[in-house]
C-alpha cells in the first residue's frame, strides 16, 4: 500500500511541477477547510432564544469542503472568475452556567450546572467570485448564493460536583431534521429561511502547482428569519470565516 501511495504522490508532484507554468489556464480543483460562524442582528433571539452572545469569541466551530474552479479573464491569468459549489456547516451555540442556589437544589452536592445549546445550519454555497492573482497572491470579491437544506439541534448538561467529579448528560432523540427544525415535508413552512445571498471577501496564496490557503469572510443579506407572513422584517443574518486549502488543477489554457 505504501508503495502505492508514494507512486500516487510522485505522479502528482510530476503532474503539477510539468504544468507549474500554466498558470493563466483553467484550472479544476478541490477545498476543504473550518467554518468560524453565528449569526447576529436585532432580533437574533427569536431564533436562538435569551442568553445568546454573538460576540467574535462566541462563534461556533464547523467545516466546510467541495469543488472550485477558476476561469482565466485574462490572457495572463492576473484576473479570474472562480466559482465553487461547497457543503459549509455553520450554526450557533450557546454556553450558559448557573450557581444559583435554586438551580442546584435539583441536584444535591452540585456547585455549577452549565449547559451547552448548539443549532447547526447544514448549507450548500455556491461562491461566485471574481479573483485577482498577483505574483502568488490573490484577493477575491463576489456574491455567493446560499441553500439550506438541513438542521440539527444539540443540547448537552454538565453538573459538576463539590468533590470534584462531573456528569455530563447529552439530549437523546436528536437527529438530522430538514431546514425546519422539525421531520416536515417540503410544503410545510419554516422558522428558517431557506436561501440567503451574502457578500464575501477574502486573500490567500496560491502557488504555481495549483496548492492554496485562503480566508475569507461571508455576511449574509437575507434575514435567516423567515418572515414573509409578517409585515415587518425580522433581522438575523448569517456571518462566516472560512479558511481553506485547496489544489487546483491546471487543465489547460
Amino acid at each position: 500500500m505504501k508503495k502505492y501511495l508514494t507512486i500516487a504522490a510522485v505522479a502528482l508532484a510530476a503532474t503539477s511541477a510539468t504544468q507549474a507554468q500554466d498558470s493563466g489556464g483553467f484550472r479544476l480543483g478541490v477545498k476543504v477547510g473550518g467554518t468560524y460562524s453565528n449569526i447576529s442582528g436585532d432580533n437574533v433571539s427569536q431564533i436562538t432564544g435569551a442568553g445568546y452572545n454573538s460576540e467574535l469569541g462566541s462563534y461556533k466551530v464547523g467545516y466546510n469542503a467541495g469543488i472550485s474552479a477558476s476561469i482565466p479573464l485574462s490572457s495572463d491569468g492576473f484576473f479570474s472568475f472562480a466559482p465553487e459549489l461547497l457543503y459549509n456547516r455553520k450554526g450557533y451555540e450557546i454556553e450558559t452556567q448557573s450557581t444559583d442556589g435554586a438551580t442546584l437544589a435539583a441536584y444535591p452536592g452540585a456547585t455549577k450546572v452549565e449547559q451547552e445549546q448548539q443549532r447547526v445550519l447544514h448549507y450548500l454555497d455556491v461562491p461566485l467570485l471574481a479573483k485577482i492573482n498577483a505574483g502568488g497572491l490573490f484577493f477575491e470579491l463576489g456574491p455567493q448564493v446560499s441553500y439550506l437544506f438541513g438542521s440539527k439541534t444539540k443540547s448537552q448538561t454538565t453538573i459538576k460536583y463539590q468533590d470534584g467529579t462531573k456528569n455530563k448528560t447529552d439530549d437523546a432523540n436528536q437527529g438530522f431534521l430538514d431546514y425546519t427544525g422539525l421531520s416536515r415535508d417540503e410544503a410545510d413552512k419554516s422558522d428558517l429561511a431557506q436561501f440567503d445571498i451574502s457578500g464575501v471577501a477574502g486573500l490567500g496564496y496560491q502557488s504555481e502547482g495549483g496548492l492554496s490557503v485562503g480566508l475569507r469572510y461571508a455576511r449574509g443579506f437575507n434575514s435567516l428569519i423567515d418572515s414573509k407572513d409578517t409585515k415587518n422584517e425580522a433581522k438575523a443574518f448569517n456571518n462566516a470565516f472560512t479558511l481553506q486549502l485547496g489544489y487546483l488543477l491546471p487543465l489547460g489554457k
